[in-house]
């Protein structure tokens, strides 16, 4: 009996001294981890986006603007994973069980962030989540500051959109302090300037409970609202500009000729970047993606198609400088000339009979500009097509700006490996061939002509200022001549661009139709995507150019009868918002 008696009160003592052994462990050797997990489970540290900056126009009206969302989410480590819990999460904010479980798998990387169930939600749904949140460990209620695109789609292409920070970004030095998930700038301006407009982040440390809400507000750190900037775009301007294009696809890029600043880009058809503000549905990435209009294309800098008779300027200009031709030349246009064993026909069948450089370019006569181009060269033509800034990018901030092609007999046998035939100058001569220009290259050219040579980089941000890049270094006498010939383009009887024509002031184009495929057939005549590109180049006041601009319209036609009219409708909106002098004819 005693040694039983012995024999318990031994495992009493082993049992005791197993259990304070424990102890021992689990405070001193692992006291200090149990505390640090302790402490971790109890307070958190929530970083807060900052209010990011807002972009105005030249005038200060605003393109966006920030407002309050709801988001529900919820703290993945806290939240019960059984399946009767999720479901019925799910039939309280709108979800599936396996919808929810699916965004829990793939935010599996930070168990305490919080992950977004269903952003933008109305207060009425709100108030349900406050009620039931406690039947939910970890379901909480984030209001969090949304971007609002005020306008719509006006401007898109160049705005840009926002969109969540991917987990290769977070891993980028530039985005070291953005809270997981953020919104930032992944388009246009508000990617490329996402640093200035986003401010910077602060931070809240929270004490919460067993079940993940929070108790109280341990320490705070403001976050910082990022700086506002302003564009050199005119927010009346580029509506009317999207406006006039309707449902067309094309693009209007309009220039101060003094300064470089753009007036308005449009790019049409445009997209909404409001879908992107709180994360786009897959359905509506893929629509977008699958459009035959192609709304994310910016048209402005990234269709390049052969400008047609609007680079008619250059040949002109060419073939003065280059003494080819006076302004008092004549040509006999009989509708067809003779190269080789190919016949290169004027666009008016009969011809225009004999023509100066000056009636050559108000009725755009093909084949007085063959024969300049003939005398000239393709290396000549090429020569002052770069002068004028054709063949490289205007140099904007945005991604992908399009080159567009100056053709000469290096680049012909540097792309193509074979040597130049004078046929093909002829074609590059009248703006068709080989040669091809971005719509912001040719207000850019128009521009340059408008102001007497001056090159000037065009430019979006107001502060930027103004860069003088140099000079086209042609005489005066020659940009003369042609603005002279642009001036009856649209003002003389006869002038292909008379549908410009306005009574408010003096306008200066020309007139260019980039043919898409070689069928002597009525453009009206062909489906849609085989009709002719319309160009048309304006400047105005004539007198003392204020504004500089190229219209393209894809597949719309005639230059003439599709693109000038819609430059005539902008040219007077500027004129109207800027109550400038009235220009003779009074």
């Amino acid at each position: 009996m005693e040694k039983r008696i012995k024999l318990g009160a031994y495992i009493i003592l082993i049992v005791f001294a197993i259990f304070i052994l424990r102890l021992w462990q689990l405070q001193v050797i692992k006291g200090r981890e149990y505390r640090e997990l302790a402490e971790q489970n109890r307070l958190r540290v929530v970083k807060i986006p900052a209010a990011r900056g807002i972009i105005y126009d030249r005038n200060g009206v605003p393109f966006v603007r920030n407002v309050p969302s709801f988001d529900v989410s919820v703290i993945r480590e806290y939240l019960p994973k059984d399946r009767e819990t999720l479901s019925a999460l799910g039939k309280l904010i709108g979800l599936s069980g396996d919808e929810i479980q699916d965004r829990l798998r793939k935010a599996a990387v930070y168990p305490y962030e919080p992950v977004k169930l269903k952003i933008a939600v109305p207060w009425q749904e709100v108030a349900k989540v406050e009620v039931r949140k406690v039947d939910f460990p970890g379901l909480q209620v984030d209001v969090e500051v949304s971007r609002e695109y005020i306008n719509g789609t006006l401007a898109s292409h160049i705005i840009g959109h926002l969109g969540r920070l991917t987990p290769e970004q977070s891993k980028k030095p530039d985005y070291k302090d953005v809270p997981h998930r953020a919104l930032i700038g992944q388009w246009g301006l508000e990617m490329i300037y996402d640093k200035v407009l986003r401010g910077t982040a602060g931070g809240k440390l929270i004490e919460v409970d067993a079940i993940g809400r929070e108790i109280k507000v341990v320490g705070m750190e403001e976050p910082v609202k990022g700086d506002d900037i302003t564009l050199t775009l005119d927010i009346t301007l580029q509506k009317t500009a999207e406006e006039a294009l309707k449902s067309e696809a094309g693009a209007i890029v309009a220039l101060d000729p003094n300064t470089g600043e753009i007036l308005t880009l449009a790019s049409s058809p445009p997209f909404n970047p409001n879908l992107f503000s709180r994360g786009i549905e897959p359905r509506e990435w893929v629509k977008l993606l699958n459009d035959p209009q192609k709304p994310l294309l910016n048209r402005a800098l990234q269709s390049q198609y052969p400008p047609g008779s609007t680079f008619k300027i250059i040949t002109a200009i060419a073939g003065l400088e280059e003494g080819v031709i006076t302004r008092n030349t004549e040509v006999n246009c009989t509708g067809v000339i003779a190269m080789g064993k190919r016949g290169f026909r004027c666009w008016k069948p009969g011809g225009h009979g004999t023509v100066s450089l000056h009636r050559a370019i108000v009725e755009s006569c093909d084949i007085y500009f063959y024969e300049v181009g003939k005398r000239l060269g393709i290396d000549k033509i090429a020569e002052y097509a770069e002068r004028f800034g054709l063949g490289k990018p205007v140099g904007l901030e945005f991604l992908n700006e399009k080159s567009g092609i100056v053709p000469s007999t290096q680049w012909k046998l540097k792309t193509r490996k074979e040597q130049w035939f004078q046929g093909e100058t002829l074609s590059v001569a009248i703006g068709q061939g080989y040669i091809s220009t971005t719509p912001i290259q040719m207000a850019l050219l128009t521009s340059i002509v408008a102001n007497g040579g001056k090159i000037y980089k065009p430019h979006l941000i107001k502060d930027s200022g103004v860069e003088f890049v140099g000079n086209s270094k042609v005489n005066a006498g020659s940009l003369d001549t042609v603005r002279n010939g642009l001036q009856g383009v649209v003002g003389e009887a006869g002038g292909t661009g008379g549908r410009a024509r306005s009574s408010l002031l003096h306008i200066g184009g020309k007139t260019g139709t980039a043919q898409v495929v070689s069928i002597r057939k009525q453009s009206h005549a062909l489906p849609k995507k085989l009709r002719d590109h319309a160009w048309f180049v304006a400047f105005a006041p004539v007198e003392d150019p204020q504004i500089a601009l190229s219209v393209f319209v894809e597949h719309g036609g005639h230059g003439g009868a599709a693109a000038a009219p819609i430059a005539k409708k902008v040219i007077e909106a500027f004129y109207e918002n800027n109550k400038l002098q009235m220009i003779n004819d009074k």
